[in-house]
């Protein structure tokens, strides 16, 4: 065998191999529990359901949805399973961390660059002691005892208009539930996404962020109210939003997020 037969057929096999690992299937679990609040508001497992639609054409995305109440012994092995978490449920930063070993499981996911997706409720949690190890998942939080949130209807400016998760996406109205006067991680890399002015000042509610120690999460703040996964620009930010925390491409005119009333609906 010639010494340049020897090194093409060594490229062609490095190349074969990076090509194999780009196309990799990334596995996301789509995590969320019974409403907790009246019909047509916090439908987590209706929520995800529009979500996971919006998902199914990325041919290299695997998603599950999966109901996570408490006490979810199965999740810390479903987590060390998975690429990604997208939380849609109450209280996200006390939920991730109310069982040592499901706080291993997210620990161990954020080490090795997982993904970490949290949308309203998700984002927060009531008692400050669960800020500190939030901040390092995602980047920001609204917790504590003094969170600020308000219910209206306002105009969502895009921030960060070169960003993958904002593409195809312009400034909409959205009428919902904001959470506002967030709290933001020091150290890693945080980019607001989504700015809307409430009490007169322009207040993050999307944002990206990647983690000091390697990965990416993405965070939102609204979705309390169902209907808003009628609008395509919420369902494409959150899409695109998942796509990006596990590093996958973002089509260049942003997802197609099409789906039906069948897909809207409330489910029990």
């Amino acid at each position: 065998m010639s010494r340049r037969f020897l090194v093409a057929f060594l490229l062609f096999w490095l190349l074969m191999g990076a090509s194999a690992q780009a196309e990799k299937t990334k596995r996301v679990l789509l995590l969320g529990q019974k409403r907790d609040h009246p019909a047509g508001t916090h439908e987590y497992m209706s929520g995800l359901v529009v979500l996971a639609k919006c998902l199914q054409g990325v041919p290299t995305l695997e998603t599950k949805v999966v109901r996570a109440d408490d006490p979810w012994p199965e999740g810390p092995d479903l987590i060390a399973q998975c690429d990604g978490i997208v939380l849609y449920l109450g209280e996200g930063a006390r939920w991730m961390q109310s069982d040592p070993k499901r706080q291993q499981a997210i620990d161990a996911l954020a080490a090795r660059g997982g993904g970490i997706v949290a949308v309203h409720w998700a984002i927060g949690a009531r008692d400050a002691r669960y800020i500190p190890a939030f901040l390092r998942w995602l980047g920001g939080i609204h917790g504590g005892p003094d969170r600020k949130y308000t219910f209206c209807e306002t105009e969502l400016q895009v921030a960060a208009p070169n960003h993958p998760i904002v593409r195809a996406i312009q400034g909409f109205r959205l009428k919902d539930e904001f959470y506002y006067r967030l709290k933001f991680a020091s150290s890693g890399k945080v980019v607001p996404l989504l700015q809307a002015r409430i009490e007169g000042q322009q207040e993050t509610c999307a944002w990206a962020f990647e983690r000091p120690g390697g990965g990416r999460s993405f965070g939102f703040c609204a979705m309390h109210n169902h209907a808003n996964w009628r609008l395509v620009e919420c369902r494409r930010l959150i899409a695109q939003g998942i796509l990006w925390s596990v590093d996958l491409p973002i089509p260049p005119n942003g997802l197609s997020v099409e789906v039906t009333e069948e897909d809207l609906r409330i489910r029990p």
